[in-house]
């Protein structure tokens, strides 16, 4: 994890990896639901994938989606590096497409726990394809949820903004989850999956 984070920091978008006490929380997290089966959405240069990896043991996978191509080969070398490539699935591409892929292949309602850190106009879809993946008592972890604090300003028009404050009012709204907004990093929106029954 320190050599990811040591490389991470010298590219252009290094803001985009999650910090370390962020990481501990998505491991904590994943731990207390018992995951084994882990979908990561946005992967970057594979950080937070290691912390999944640990959290779902030896005999656990994490399935790790990303666009870029140019990060996951980063992302990969490190994991291969750590011994962990083993234990995560690579979907490069558009993230819709590799959610549908995986429920087309049986895949719902058999995860244990979905992290959300890519596009932030895209996190309603992820948030609908999440559900449909999880098994009930699974959770769905959505990274930036405070955005700076630009959710909190109305005024604020900015696409990803406006998705992301959105995407805390259908969530709080929604009676098939039970969730909570926490303050750590830059705001983490989880959602713990009641129902059985999702359309």
């Amino acid at each position: 994890q320190a050599k990811i984070r040591d490389h991470t920091e010298t590219l252009p978008m290094a803001r985009m990896m999650i910090p370390p006490e962020q990481g501990k929380l998505l491991g904590l997290l994943a731990r207390m639901l018992g995951a084994s089966k882990v979908i990561e959405i946005g992967s970057f240069t594979g950080y937070s994938a290691t912390w999944l990896v640990d959290a779902v043991g030896p005999d656990g996978m994490v399935i790790a989606c990303d666009l870029s191509e140019e990060y996951l080969a980063i992302a990969r070398q490190h994991w291969r590096d750590g011994g962990i490539a083993d234990r995560i699935e690579v979907m490069q591409g558009p993230a819709d497409v590799s959610l549908d892929t995986l429920l087309a292949q049986g895949a719902a309602g058999t995860i244990d726990m979905v992290f959300v850190d890519a596009d932030k106009t895209g996190y309603p879809d992820y948030y609908e394809f999440a559900l449909k993946l999880l098994r009930p008592g699974g959770a769905v972890v959505f990274d930036n949820a405070l955005w700076s604090g630009a959710v909190a300003d109305e005024d604020n028009s900015d696409a990803s903004t406006v998705a992301l404050r959105d995407l805390a009012g259908v969530v709080a709204a929604d009676p098939r989850v039970y969730c909570a907004m926490l303050t750590d990093g830059d705001g983490l929106l989880v959602a713990y999956k009641l129902s059985e029954e999702i359309e």
